[in-house]
């Protein structure tokens, strides 16, 4: 079976793009790869790009979407996950940063997850996998 699918990009609004890159880059230690524009910057490091949008809140995401941008705390059926090696450690980091934690530390069968909102109210979890990760549910 062949796939079009070559690469994947994670893109995240944000109402103020050095904001969201202040906060990525030290929450995550990505780095910025490229400039896109005024309202647009690419963070590398991680597995996948990040691609952060800059976008007033209260606009419209698409022509035909009546909800405009929201940046309180929400969530969307998509979100980011973020595995990583020491859950202490990265949630300490990520607060420290500017994240808003949800949840403390919950535990479960393949690891263990935290909760969170980043400063733009947009969900993200960090995960610390256990023996065989998800595997460990099978």
């Amino acid at each position: 079976m062949s796939s079009d699918f070559i690469q994947l990009r994670i893109c995240v609004d944000v109402p103020d793009l050095e904001k969201g890159i202040a906060f990525y880059t030290a929450a995550f230690g990505l780095n910025v790869g490229r400039r896109l524009g005024s309202d647009w910057v690419e963070l590398l490091g991680g597995p996948a790009a990040i691609d952060l949008l800059a976008n007033s809140e209260g606009t419209s995401p698409a022509p035909n979407v009546a909800a405009p941008r929201d940046y309180r705390r929400h969530w969307t059926p998509v979100h980011l996950d973020f595995a990583v090696k020491d859950l202490v450690v990265a949630v300490k980091r990520c607060v420290a940063a500017g994240a808003s934690q949800d949840r403390e530390i919950q535990e479960r069968k393949w690891g263990r997850l935290a909760n969170f909102s980043d400063p733009f109210g947009n969900g993200l979890c960090l995960l610390e996998f256990r023996g065989r990760g998800y595997d460990e549910l099978l």
